[in-house]
């Protein structure tokens, strides 16, 4: 087995290395690594529906879409992320394999871990670890979250979704008490530290292991399918199931209800109702969006090459286009 020790933070960088990672080496792995703040979401989900858009915009938090399914997590310096590739698949949905060696490690610290539920791993009832997997071919790719010195309070913010706007068949996140592995230490030791513990445990406990770190070459065509897949709005947003949206807004010029059909990120029909006053038939701002991607700087681009106001009296762009977006 394989092991490698990134040291790269980069969420973009991190999701692809593991998708190069599982379709071009035969040998099984075990990756450690760490993202800067970011929220993940699930294969199957519909991002917007699941990330507090105006928290993820106030600071600039990335948002990436991973190959596996399971719901949206946030990820911080303060959380290790470690991920098993197997040429057997005959682990596809056996969380407990891949699972286990975490628990024996915390053992090693006097922390009793236990799994629960379809892929959690717990401290006194909180959650500290969450998991997914992703078949490819023969091989199976595992990982998981490892929460040690995380900013709960930015996890929270980062995922909690406005009352509910968006009707779609997606994959829901489900939100559990969350704990930090550091709280239950009886020894203090920093993330790094309990990193290398991770790294060190694996190597002697397990038969034909091996450092690997990634080369040049590996390098490039990681950030080659980056530019290309994870770090594009076609795979972080418009890949999202299809969706519809509602959303009310009260401005001084009114109430606007704003109804929208949106498949893979594209705005398919859309309706604007309210008691508001305008002197052009809204119909013509209905046309220009239609077949438009569902994203703010593509609305932007629209709606600032006409007089909103001549449809709205009293908004302007900012206002219509968080209405649009599902935002309060």
């Amino acid at each position: 087995m394989l092991l490698i020790y990134n040291e790269k933070t980069n969420p973009y960088f991190n999701l692809a290395m593991e998708e190069y990672l599982l379709k071009n080496f035969d040998e099984d792995m075990f990756i450690l690594w760490r993202n800067e703040r970011s929220v993940i979401v699930g294969k199957n989900q519909n991002t917007l529906s699941e990330i507090n858009l105006d928290y993820i915009k106030e600071n600039s938090i990335p948002v990436v879409r991973r190959q596996s399914g399971g719901g949206a997590v946030f990820h911080d310096l303060g959380n290790i992320n470690f991920t098993f590739i197997s040429n057997n698949n005959d682990n596809f949905n056996n969380f407990k394999r891949f699972t286990n060696p975490i628990i024996e490690i915390l053992k090693t610290l006097d922390i009793n871990a236990e799994f629960s539920g379809r892929n959690d791993l717990l401290i006194d009832g909180c959650k500290f670890s969450g998991n997914a997997q992703y078949n490819y071919k023969n091989k199976v790719m595992h990982h998981g979250t490892l929460l040690f010195a995380s900013q709960i309070s930015d996890l929270s913010n980062a995922l909690k979704v406005k009352p509910m706007k968006f009707k779609d068949k997606s994959v829901k996140s489900v939100k559990a008490r969350v704990t930090n592995i550091s709280e239950h230490l009886k020894v203090p030791m920093d993330i790094l530290e309990f990193k290398d513990l991770i790294i060190d445990y694996l190597y002697k406990t397990n038969t034909d292991t091996k450092y690997y770190t990634l080369s040049e070459l590996d390098i490039i065509n990681i950030n080659k399918l980056v530019e290309e897949k994870y770090n594009t709005w076609d795979w972080n947003f418009g890949h999202s199931p299809k969706y519809a949206l509602y959303n009310e807004l009260k401005y001084p010029g009114g109430n606007v209800e704003f109804n929208l059909n949106v498949e893979k990120g594209i705005i398919k029909d859309i309706k604007f109702f309210g008691d508001f006053f305008g002197k052009c038939d809204i119909s013509q701002i209905e046309n220009l969006l239609l077949n438009t991607k569902h994203e703010e700087e593509n609305l932007k681009t629209i709606l600032n090459s006409i007089n909103i106001n001549d449809y709205f009296l009293g908004a302007d762009t900012d206002i219509l286009i968080s209405g649009i977006m599902g935002v309060k």
